[in-house]
């Protein structure tokens, strides 16, 4: 290869990997997999080298993230730096190789930890409260998301044991396979397109701008390393590891000291073995060097350090044909398209169907009936459509056309701007009857005892019930016959839809099945407008006054309420005697009324929550961030971009001592 054709192709590898660098860390929907990156990646180094190019900006010198204007920007006192990668064996012995020759010697130990599939953290504790939560960025700064990290059960907010003044951790956040599952679930049938692994759903969910709403997700954490003020060169990888548990911090059960590459190949190949069973995803192992002394004789690249390094698992894939393309429906009308397959056994399970997402999906790969596929599972649990295996064959069948019709109830289907699902908004449709009926009786809505998925499907079809508002016309004796129903068991379900009645005007909304309103919504609606009425007649400006509605969100309330067969059924549910009010909140003082505040920095003695709780018991509101609509700024330590805002804005700036002294007078 000529100069200038290896200058062409340095570009196009920069153009590409930096796109996908955006879409893996910024976006969280990444277009190529971990492989092919890597793959791109090394030809891109190798050209770099080969033709003495040094472009310090280049994705070979730099950790893939950016920071994000969203958030305030924090300096890491020590650099978070990526990981080499490997995938065979060859190339971790010639990691070794290249330990001994720095070192000189062989007299080192390995310590072998799981890789978690998620996004990286950086957790400050100072004199054992956490004070912030980052991510890694680019490596040299990187996205303060303290609020957010807070919601993270497994991340204490006080350390245990005897900590030092300053320590930092260093972690995995991260989903559970099943939860991703449902998460995914619930964003289908919201017509939002599906997260492709737990991964990217972890690190979208860092991203959020509600704190109530990231507290919703299930991410999980697992923390890996410690750094301290003061170096203690007799620590090794392993000790740090028993530290970790005893500030009390969740780690991973699975380290292993290894006193040689052979002892960590073994390792290797039993958790390539164990992986399956595990609800978590690992895509591989990583393997640094136990005693942390030697690590600054070792020293790091721009990138990567060169005491550690990560050996990634091939991805579990099968391949297998697609028979049909069938159409399902959720609960809120949204029309998935699932490939039903040639059954095909992988990671341990026989997979027959795969979710294709949408229609989009289904374009962009160019999924056809009669194909033959690669199937993965994400996460070891949701088998999906990878790739057609040899697309430019002859004979391959039409490609696909989405129906323009529900397959259920033959009714138009619509896709809303800026989604990517079509969906069936007849309220009518007889899978979304069902579907809506358990929902509205569920656990977390107005939790109906004895109204399953078979009760339900009984009521539906006998024609006892059409909509959630005919559970409130049923009769003892219209029951009574129903399958495994006796009187008593029949009985108790008349009292709990009569129970039903008791629930709170939060629950009733969550209950109606609103698109985008889920149960932190609802509370908001509930508390913001305190009456049905008030809700009904809301506009869009009054809606989006609500700290956590956006214009969708909005929007969705609007169409719902201008539903006539909607109106009619939420006629009925006020007849039955349902809560359509709001319990009013005794105020401390009105002395905030009106006023909405905006918090940035650490406080001295309260906790965001803790201050949060003030001010809305004081009449006012909290917003996540700075405007011209904002009244003060109540600011702590280390405060950000959010203060220098409110200073450029002219807005008063408050400290704790102040803000007490004013709701106290």
């Amino acid at each position: 290869m000529d100069q200038d054709r290896a200058q062409q192709r340095i570009k196009e590898l920069k153009d590409l990997l930096q796109q996908a660098n955006k879409a893996y860390y910024n976006n969280a929907q990444p277009f190529m997999s971990d492989k092919e990156f890597d793959e791109k990646l090394k030809e891109l180094e190798a050209l770099e080298n080969e033709f003495n190019i040094h472009d310090p900006n280049s994705p070979t010198k730099r950790v893939g993230g950016e920071t994000s204007s969203q958030f305030d920007t924090v300096q890491h006192p020590v650099p978070l730096l990526s990981l080499d990668n490997t995938y065979n064996e060859e190339e971790l012995n010639d990691f070794d190789k290249r330990v001994q020759k720095i070192l000189e010697h062989n007299d080192y130990e390995y310590l072998a930890e799981l890789k978690f599939d998620g996004a990286s953290l950086r957790l400050r504790y100072e004199n054992g409260e956490l004070v912030l939560g980052a991510t890694r960025g680019d490596g040299q700064k990187g996205d303060d998301i303290t609020k957010n990290v807070k919601t993270i059960q497994d991340i204490p907010l006080q350390l245990t044991g005897k900590f030092p003044p300053v320590v930092e951790v260093r972690g995995e956040a991260f989903m559970e396979g099943e939860a991703f599952a449902r998460l995914n679930q619930k964003r289908e049938e919201e017509g939002l397109s599906t997260f492709a692994n737990p991964r990217n759903s972890t690190a979208g969910s860092l991203k959020m701008q509600d704190p109530k709403a990231v507290a919703q997700r299930p991410i999980r954490f697992f923390a890996f390393d410690l750094l301290f003020d003061e170096e203690d060169n007799s620590l090794t990888q392993w000790k740090i590891t028993e530290l970790i548990k005893e500030f009390g911090l969740p780690v991973n059960e699975y380290p292993r000291v290894c006193s040689s590459m052979d002892e960590v190949h073994e390792v290797i190949k039993e958790w390539d073995k164990l992986r399956h069973k595990l609800s978590y995803e690992t895509d591989g192992v990583v393997i640094k060097i136990n005693q942390t002394h030697l690590r600054e004789q070792l020293g790091s690249t721009s990138k990567f350090p060169r005491w550690a390094i990560a050996y990634k698992f091939e991805a579990e894939q099968a391949s297998t044909a697609i028979n049909n393309i069938t159409l399902q429906v959720g609960r809120l009308g949204t029309i998935t398209p699932v490939a039903e397959l040639e059954p095909v056994l992988l990671a341990g399970t026989t997979v027959k169907r795969a979710s294709l997402h949408n229609e989009d999906e289904i374009h962009r790969k160019d999924i056809r009936i009669g194909d033959t596929v690669i199937v993965e599972k994400a996460g070891e649990i949701i088998p999906q459509v990878i790739s057609v295996v040899n697309p430019d064959r002859k004979n391959r069948s039409a490609e696909f056309e989405f129906p323009k019709a529900c397959p259920a109830c033959n009714a138009e289907l619509i896709k809303y701007e800026g989604e990517v699902a079509w969906r069936c908004v007849n309220p009518e449709c007889p899978p979304q009857i069902r579907i809506k009926i358990e929902h509205f009786a569920a656990r977390d809505a107005l939790d109906i005892e004895g109204l399953g998925e078979s009760v339900v499907d009984q009521l539906v079809t006998e024609g006892l019930i059409s909509n959630y508002a005919d559970l409130y016309d049923l009769k003892l004796e219209q029951i009574i016959p129903l399958e495994r129903m006796a009187e008593k068991s029949a009985q108790n379900l008349i009292d709990g839809i009569d129970k039903s009645k008791e629930q709170p005007f939060e629950k009733v909304l969550y209950a109606l099945g609103i698109r985008f309103v889920g149960k932190t919504v609802a509370k908001d609606l509930a508390e913001a407008f305190v009456t049905l009425d008030k809700l009904k007649s809301a506009t869009e400006e009054e809606l989006l006054a609500v700290d956590s509605i956006g214009p969708r969100i909005a929007a969705s309330v609007i169409d719902f309420f201008r539903n006539e067969i909607n109106q009619k059924i939420i006629g009925r549910l006020v007849t039955a005697g349902l809560q359509f009010k709001a319990e009013e909140k005794e105020l401390a003082s009105n002395v905030l009324e009106g006023k909405k505040i905006v918090m940035t920095g650490t406080l001295p003695t309260l906790s965001r929550n803790e201050a949060k709780q003030l001010i809305e018991k004081h009449g006012g509101k909290t917003a996540s961030s700075v405007s011209k609509n904002t009244d003060f700024v109540l600011a702590g330590e280390s405060a950000g971009s959010k203060l220098t805002k409110a200073q450029d804005l002219g807005i008063t700036v408050l400290d704790e001592d102040a803000f007490l002294k004013m709701i106290n007078e």
